[in-house]
Formats: C-alpha cells, sequence, structure tokens
C-alpha cells in the first residue's frame, strides 16, 4: 500500500469515526438538551457534541491503527 493511499485511508477512517461520534451523540440530543426544568442545559453543545466527535475520531484511528498493525508485512 502506498503512501497516499495510507493517508487517505486514515483521513477517511477520521472522518467516518467523527461521523458515528455524532450519530451516537444526536440519538437522544433533544433530551439531553431540555433535561432540567424545562431549561436549555447548554453544556450538551459545548461539552458533549466535541467530545463525541473526537472521541469517534480518536476510537476509529485506534482501531485502525491496530488493524495496520495486526496485518502481516510483505
Amino acid at each position: 500500500m502506498g503512501q497516499r493511499t495510507q493517508a487517505a485511508a486514515g483521513c477517511l477512517t477520521t472522518a467516518l469515526g467523527a461521523g458515528a461520534g455524532l450519530a451516537v451523540w444526536a440519538v437522544g440530543a433533544r433530551g439531553r438538551f431540555r433535561r432540567f426544568e424545562a431549561a436549555p442545559d447548554w453544556s450538551v453543545l459545548y461539552a458533549e457534541l466535541p467530545l463525541a466527535v473526537l472521541g469517534g475520531a480518536a476510537a476509529a484511528l485506534a482501531a485502525w491503527a491496530l488493524l495496520r498493525r495486526l496485518r502481516p508485512r510483505r
């Protein structure tokens, strides 16, 4: 596998992981946003959203690195 292909695979993996994190966050975001006596809970946006997106990207990159490490070299 060439360097460009590896770089593209890493970028694609990161984008897919960030998208997965966003999808997981979005499942119950509306219910979490109006959690306490119908007052908006802004920590859902400024704390949970970035953590979910970054966590998804980090998890995807860790899985990609692990799979690359386990694959036998030619």
